[in-house]
């Protein structure tokens, strides 16, 4: 564990420097360290690269990346591997800053996870990452010679969180600004999931909830990792048993307990959002995504929709690539998720054609809005190509419904009243997937993308699927879960998959990593997205169901662009558990999940009614 939080360490630079580099960064920079003053007195430390030839006659933008998981390497004779967001960028030249976000590493302050926004700000103590952005581009302008008084900001992740934040600062010289893998609100993205919890994301509480005592170049929250004795997290979690035990290993992590003081969406988590606080957008804005993110998917498309809604005027594009978190940072030559080929040379593509492009043109160009970029750039995983919109969802997607049928099939007319049910027992639960290493990472990954037959074939698992396709059906758009459900329980989750059924003859791939896996028959997850029906009418105050009565549970399932070809099948999977990634559901109404007893778990009957269908978005 020690190693892999080490990685998490270096995720911001590690990202975009595993490519070999013939590009000496000292020789063609000089790295300077400061500490920044905020308005309050805190002082946040800044390591500056500034290209040698920088001068008051040869100016260069500024690119500006704030974080929480160190600017390692400190020390001005320490130099990285690599700058920027790509060594494109690095080597057309930049001027490169990075800062330790207030209470982490060397700068001062107190940590605070997704730090509330301030919108009327009255006094010098009201800071937020806005304020926090102003006042370090401020200084940068003012005190870094050799700048052309232009602003870029980017980063991915929680970086992506402090790009979208630092949104809100309005400072006149940032003209760009590319949050990437965003975190937008904690209830919906990252470690919940409209309000359930995601238990994969256990280990990682140290790093989130415990806090320094110093300004430091070491990680302090060694000494609260969890030693496991195990690569099998399914099997340690379950051995755990309800959450309320998780306390004997993060009594006091700050971050655990605020979690689960707080299982609803109330005050705590939504002042933390961010989404309603955009309405003045100055800076130009590429958000920037992943389809197979299993972190933050829901982030990119809730900032991109909701700056296009407030803002209408604003410069405002988003671009949907085919890679898991943060993956089109760096180049891998065939690109991969889990076993599924999408294509080569894919980030170098995004990195050339579409990121370089965006800051050049607002940071060294004209920076008009006719930019040369379409305002969505979406790949399609299904076709394996890019595609551009103008708007997005594009107005052209005409609304089907896929209907759950009792009898299995996924019509798009409604079929004769039925009803399908499983036994849910939460002792047993269903796992989210077979590569059991990866239940022991720092977030899961794989399987969003990952072979869903192992989970269809379980008796607690109900499936739904078309016969197979006579022409290729585009998904391009939103997707909303209209369940008619009923539940012997009193509370209940529902996980929905959306699923490309392969045909029987399907060839493998010829990167696939896991030879033991064939792609004859595959069920490729294409989306999913879990909802707690006791969040059904109000994410701020939760209701039983009614045991056996027959109730409306309808959510959104992120976006898509997937082509389902002729010859494959279109799948609906609908389950309870999905386990570690999500935590178990007690299925028995308890105020606070996180503080159920062991004897509220219990075994539940869920029945799906034949008039719940799918809402989606279809492409001519």
């Amino acid at each position: 564990m020690k190693k892999l939080f080490a990685a998490l360490v270096l995720f911001t630079t590690a990202c975009s420097a595993t490519f070999a580099q013939t590009y000496d960064v000292k020789e063609h920079y000089t790295k300077k360290d400061v500490y920044i003053t905020m308005r309050d007195g805190v002082k946040l430390f800044t390591s500056i690269y500034i290209p040698k030839d920088a001068s008051k006659q040869n100016k260069y933008p500024m690119m500006m990346q704030r974080t929480c998981y160190s600017v390692a390497p400190y020390g001005e004779t320490k130099y990285p591997g690599q700058l920027g967001p790509s060594k494109y960028m690095m080597q057309e030249g930049y001027i490169f800053v990075y800062q330790d976000v207030r209470g982490r590493w060397k700068s001062e302050g107190t940590w605070t996870n997704m730090t509330p926004v301030i919108d009327n700000k009255k006094t010098k103590k009201d800071v937020d990452e806005g304020s926090d952005t102003y006042d370090t581009i401020d200084w940068l302008i003012k005190n870094i010679e050799g700048n052309n008084g232009r602003v870029g900001q980017w980063g991915i992740s929680y970086p992506g969180f402090y790009t979208a934040a630092g949104i809100l600062s309005n400072h006149p010289a940032l003209k760009a600004s590319s949050p990437q893998a965003p975190i937008s609100d904690f209830f919906f993205d990252d470690f919940h999931h409209n309000g359930a919890f995601l238990e994969s994301y256990f280990f990682t509480f140290p790093v989130f909830g415990v806090q320094k005592t110093d300004t430091t170049t070491k990680a302090w929250y060694n000494n609260t990792m969890i030693n496991t004795g195990t690569r099998d997290g399914f099997q340690f979690l379950l051995d755990m048993g309800p959450l309320k035990n998780a306390d004997k290993y993060y009594q006091d992590n700050f971050y655990w307990q605020e979690t689960i003081n707080h299982p609803s969406y109330d005050e705590f988590w939504q002042k933390r959002g961010l989404p309603k606080h955009y309405g003045k957008t100055k800076t130009a804005v590429m958000t920037v995504g992943g389809w197979f993110d299993a972190e933050d998917l829901a982030g990119p498309l809730t900032i991109y929709k909701t700056i296009e809604k407030k803002d209408p005027n604003a410069y405002n594009t988003i671009v949907m690539t085919p890679f898991g978190h943060g993956r089109w940072s760096r180049e891998t030559g065939h690109t991969m998720h889990s076993n599924i080929y999408f294509g080569d040379s894919i980030a170098t593509f995004y990195q050339k054609n579409i990121e370089q492009k965006f800051f050049n043109h607002f940071l060294k160009g004209d920076g008009s809005k006719q930019s040369g970029l379409p305002e969505a750039y979406m790949f399609n995983t299904g076709k394996n190509e890019w595609k551009t919109f103008n708007k997005w969802p594009s107005p052209a997607a005409e609304h089907v419904k896929y209907y759950l049928g009792a009898d299995g099939k996924l019509p798009t007319t409604q079929p004769a009243d039925g009803s399908t049910s499983y036994v849910s027992d939460p002792l047993k639960p269903v796992p989210y997937t077979e590569d059991l290493p990866t239940t022991m990472g720092f977030t899961p990954h794989n399987y969003m993308s990952e072979d869903q037959r192992f989970a269809g074939r379980r008796t607690d698992v109900v499936v739904f699927e078309t016969d197979v396709l006579t022409d290729d059906v585009t998904l391009g758009g939103e997707i909303m879960a209209h369940l008619k459900v009923a539940s012997t329980g009193t509370d209940a989750d529902f996980f929905v998959k959306l699923i490309d059924v392969y045909p029987a003859d399907e060839p493998n791939n010829p990167y696939m990593p896991n030879k033991s896996i064939t792609l004859n028959n595959y069920q490729q997850m294409v989306r999913s997205e879990v909802m707690p029906a006791r969040f059904r009418n109000s994410f701020e105050k939760p209701e039983a169901l009614v045991a056996n009565q027959k109730t409306d549970v309808t959510f959104r399932l992120q976006d898509v662009l997937h082509t389902f070809k002729k010859g494959h099948r279109i799948m609906v999977q609908v389950q309870s558990t999905a386990f570690p990634l999500f935590a178990r559901n007690p299925q028995k109404f308890v105020e606070n999940p996180y503080k159920a007893e062991a004897s509220d778990y219990v075994k539940a009957t869920e029945t799906i009614f034949s008039d719940s269908y799918l809402d989606v978005e279809v492409l001519k």
